[in-house]
């Protein structure tokens, strides 16, 4: 395995914490509001998935000995830095209103600047999550890892989708379908 791969997994996981941390510190913002917490429920199972995909990185890798092959590993390297890029830029757009749970202040209005504004892509930050738990793998050959995750992906975020549709459609007075066609939202 090459270093330079588990100082990007590394590298990741430090990005995750500070995800954490911004997030810790919103919570508290948005709770000091009368933010709601909503979907309790699958939340540790994003956790435990996103830790999954950390360590599968890192040990498929290691077990299989899977290969770095160029033509693969730069493309994905690009795509897990775009990942990361559209992450944070919905993280500092939503500012204090962006957590990893989902969390509504009621009366706050949906965000519609940044990556929010594009009305065809509600949840900028999910299409980071899918690219990212596809693409970090990949730099290194991990298809099993990449192939687990997304299929262990996909209905967590249609629960995930509809939790924060609702919460979202609640805190605005609208239907779950109508807060689905807004653009932006207060948690993602």
């Amino acid at each position: 395995m090459s270093p330079w791969y588990v100082l990007l997994v590394a590298l990741v996981v430090v990005e995750r914490l500070a995800e954490l941390v911004v997030a810790r510190r919103n919570a508290r913002w948005s709770l000091d509001r009368g933010g709601v917490v909503y979907g309790r429920g699958h939340y540790p199972w994003m956790v435990a998935l996103h830790t999954g995909l950390l360590a599968g990185c890192l040990l498929e890798v290691w077990l299989a000995d899977r290969p770095f092959v160029p033509g693969l590993g730069w493309p994905m390297l690009g795509l897990v830095l775009a990942a990361q890029a559209l992450r944070w830029w919905c993280v500092t757009t939503l500012g204090p209103q962006w957590n990893t749970q989902v969390i509504v202040v009621p009366g706050l209005p949906l965000v519609t600047r940044g990556p929010y504004r594009f009305g065809w892509l509600r949840h900028p930050n999910y299409v980071a999550v899918a690219v990212e738990g596809a693409a970090l793998p990949l730099v290194h050959s991990a298809w099993l890892t990449a192939l687990a995750f997304t299929l262990l992906n996909l209905p967590l975020m249609a629960v995930r989708l509809r939790c924060e549709n609702a919460a979202l459609a609640t805190a605005a007075g609208c239907t779950a379908r109508e807060a689905g066609r807004t653009p932006g939202g207060a948690a993602a």
